[in-house]
């Protein structure tokens, strides 16, 4: 494959790494001239989302753009930069930037017994990262030490992020090979049961991995992935300072408290691990020796913010960009809509986003704000949030429309009232709020039912999303309670082979496999 260009574009060189569904090369962009990572990925190879075939592999496709969309609104210095995304033949390909150092796995190899400073350091770099990817929301899903480089100047990047999302929709899917999607020795209690995912999960892959850097091995270990889930599920971890005393108690508490089984004991978010850190943390007035950090040294971003790597003049500042001329004020309301059609039509939501966005206020004051104008253009503008992954802005949208209809008199205004709230709660758990999401749904359900008749299909997808949630916060009696009863209803509606009543099939057998 050495010498393959993707996308006529990037120039496969060298092979970096390879596993069951996919491959990471350097490689060359012609059109920039400079050196990339290329990271291809086997839709074939892995379990596809709608029970297999040709439409299971373009909706794998469709997600992985989509996802890739998304997670290139962050812009944080500890994420590596995406270039570019898309497919090619058959695989799916990823453009990063190329980084110089080391994953973490083999910079821990290298260093044992790992500093416990070092682990300090690299989990407050870890928490900034993950504190701006929750914000949006995102959850990385597969934080490990192989996804986490570390630079000769000590800073840390963090890879893969929207890579597992794609790839793990149903947690409990396989892939072809018959393993588990995701690392199991990093993998939450709620997401090995299948269980609704949030930023909880990725404090609870922090904590295996700062475990790991202070000891040298996972908590959790085992010949199989099921029996490392298990032990995930109901083993107490070892304390740290058992095996290295110098740790500060501090730093065990923290590390126990990120493993606590129930997200929900857990700290709240990266925002307290990070500070919870920072007493840990070296700083310059006590470091006498600071200015001789090495490379690779995780402790030189704080012993030295911004100091230039290696001792080289620093590169001349960059010109200040001209601001880019203010848009035209839009008077042609249906001239902008139309431009909004074709953004969308393009595959372009972002930019329509923003168009929406802009949109709203000029057409409030041409038509009035309660007017059929503005509302279905609010309608748009919250429905394209959702789908550009904008799960924050899009829930007060959602919100205020459901409280109009709520408000009025009409014979669809309730059901169109219910539509917002149950589009609502998706983004409550979304962000990461399950127990709000987990009430809302069950709120909702009654009033779902009683139009059973006309939309069966909704009201499943509320119970399956229920069932998930208590999943996610440790109800597993309850959870295998509703998808059981939710299972025989699938069947009848939907036949015993349709992709949803499997999905179900499948996490049910996954909760009667992992079970105390």
């Amino acid at each position: 494959m050495n010498g393959r260009v993707v996308a006529d574009r990037y120039e496969l060189a060298t092979l970096l790494g390879q596993g069951g569904m996919g491959q990471v090369w350097t490689a060359y962009d012609r059109r920039l001239d400079r050196r990339v990572a290329v990271k291809l990925l086997r839709p074939d190879r892995m379990a596809i989302p709608t029970g297999g075939g040709g439409d299971g592999v373009d909706e794998l496709r469709r997600r992985f753009v989509r996802e890739c969309r998304v997670t290139a609104q962050v812009d944080h210095p500890g994420l590596v930069t995406v270039h570019d995304a898309g497919s090619d033949g058959d695989d799916l390909y990823l453009i990063m930037q190329y980084v110089e150092g080391a994953d973490l796995a083999d910079h821990l190899a290298e260093h044992d017994p790992y500093p416990w400073q070092w682990a300090v350091c690299v989990a407050a770099q870890l928490c900034a990262v993950l504190s701006a990817v929750h914000a949006v929301p995102i959850v990385h899903r597969d934080l490990k030490p192989r996804n986490v480089m570390v630079r000769p100047d000590g800073s840390v990047l963090v890879l893969d992020l929207g890579v597992a999302a794609v790839l793990d929709t149903d947690t409990t899917r396989l892939t072809h090979t018959g393993s588990p999607i995701g690392s199991p020795a990093y993998m939450a209690p709620e997401q090995a049961m299948g269980g609704t995912v949030g930023p909880y999960t990725d404090l609870y892959a922090l904590g295996v991995l700062l475990h790991e850097l202070l000891i040298g091995n996972v908590p959790f270990a085992g010949s199989t992935a099921l029996g490392v889930l298990h032990r995930h599920l109901y083993e107490p971890p070892v304390p740290v300072r058992q095996a290295r005393p110098e740790v500060p108690e501090a730093l065990e508490a923290l590390v126990l408290r990120l493993l606590a089984k129930d997200p929900q004991h857990r700290p709240a978010d990266a925002q307290e691990v990070y500070q919870a850190l920072v007493p840990l943390l070296p700083y310059a007035a006590a470091a006498p020796g600071a200015a001789a950090t090495g490379p690779m040294d995780p402790t030189r971003p704080f012993l030295r913010p911004h100091a230039p790597w290696p001792d080289r003049p620093a590169p001349p500042p960059a010109a200040v960009p001209q601001a880019p001329p203010a848009a035209p004020a839009r008077s042609d309301v249906a001239a902008a809509v139309d431009e909004v059609k074709r953004l969308l039509d393009q595959g372009w939501i972002t930019q329509a986003v923003d168009n929406l966005g802009a949109i709203l206020p000029a057409a409030a004051a041409e038509h009035g704000e309660l007017s059929p104008v503005v509302r279905s253009l609010r309608k748009q503008y919250a429905v394209t949030l959702m789908d550009d992954g904008q799960y924050r802005r899009a829930l007060p949208e959602l919100r205020r429309l459901a409280d109009e209809y709520a408000a009025e008199s009409g014979p669809e205004a309730p059901r169109k009232s219910l539509q917002f709230r149950y589009e609502a709660a998706q983004c409550l758990e979304q962000l990461g709020e399950a127990g709000q999401a987990l009430v809302e749904y069950r709120t909702l359900l009654p009033y779902f039912e009683q139009y059973a008749a006309t939309d069966p299909a909704t009201p499943l997808d509320i119970r399956r999303r229920i069932g998930h949630l208590l999943l996610s916060l440790g109800d597993r009696p309850a959870a295998h309670d509703m998808l059981a009863r939710l299972l025989y209803d699938a069947e009848r509606l939907h036949g015993p082979h349709h992709p949803f009543p499997e999905e179900i099939r499948r996490t049910l057998h996954w909760l009667g496999q992992v079970h105390g």
